[in-house]
């Protein structure tokens, strides 16, 4: 069952799809991958940056992270907060 949206008007930014090969189809976790639907926007950014900055343990995300633009994960923040 997918998360419900906060606003289900809104549609699912083109970016947030590349997410759904390792945390599920609308950010709801798969395996050992955990969910990051519903993850507060603050806590988005800390922590992809963390990833970015090489500071938090990844196995890929350290990598993914540095390919995207501030701009880009504020989109994605937004967007998985929006989610429940």
């Amino acid at each position: 069952i997918a998360p419900a949206l906060a606003d289900p008007s809104k549609p699912v930014p083109l970016i947030a799809q590349a997410c759904a090969g390792c945390h599920g189809q609308y950010g709801a976790g798969q395996g050992a991958t955990p969910p990051i639907a519903g993850t507060p926007k603050e806590d988005f950014v800390k922590v992809w940056a963390a990833f970015r900055a090489n500071e938090r343990p990844a196995t890929i995300m350290n990598r993914i992270a540095r390919g995207y633009a501030v701009e880009e994960v504020a989109t994605l923040a937004d967007y998985f907060a929006s989610l429940r």
